[in-house]
């Protein structure tokens, strides 16, 4: 097979080619918000020794243990996130325990929005937010973005989406 005939389309590019990642960024903010919630649990721990009789090291114990898990849990986790746009659809696969693949196609696009809360804001992050049509609450939200990043896919998706729409239309 001559593969330099002009007669025959290229190969399809590598879907790994077009995988996209987050910001590294993320993972400062996955393990700050662990560090609060390690904090949190050895507080509880503290407010329960007082009530039950425990070790006086549970507390530490607790929020060391919560602390231990947490750092690694979001290393795997930025690891584990990624997502590509197709022609068809937009691609999310992410999870540590269980791994999630969630696609959405171009076509149930409702509205997408780009978002920057006071943690986002303060690391230089953003969020994309995809609204679908069809149930409740089947938005989903690719975290770890540059503000840039967060705007050019919300963008692109909105030019996708009202093509694929109109391609769809009767």
């Amino acid at each position: 097979m001559n593969t330099d005939s002009p007669d025959e389309s290229p190969p399809p590019p590598d879907p790994a080619s077009t995988t996209r990642r987050l910001n590294p960024r993320i993972r400062v903010v996955w393990i700050l918000r662990s560090v609060l919630v390690a904090a949190l649990l050895a507080a509880l721990a503290a407010a329960v020794g007082r009530f039950v009789e425990t070790p006086r090291w549970l507390p530490a114990l607790v929020g060391g243990l919560a602390l231990a898990l947490a750092v690694p849990y979001a290393i795997v986790r930025y690891r584990r996130w990624s997502y590509a746009i197709r022609d068809d659809a937009l691609y999310l696969d992410r999870g540590v325990v269980t791994t999630v693949r969630t696609v959405v196609p171009l076509v149930r696009i409702q509205h997408v929005d780009s978002r920057r809360g006071p943690v986002e804001r303060a690391t230089g992050l953003a969020s994309c937010v995809v609204y679908t049509a069809g149930s409740r609450g089947a938005d989903v939200r690719i975290p770890g973005l540059t503000p840039e990043d967060a705007d050019d896919l919300r963008e692109t998706l909105k030019r996708l989406a009202i093509r694929a729409d109109g391609e769809d239309a009767v």
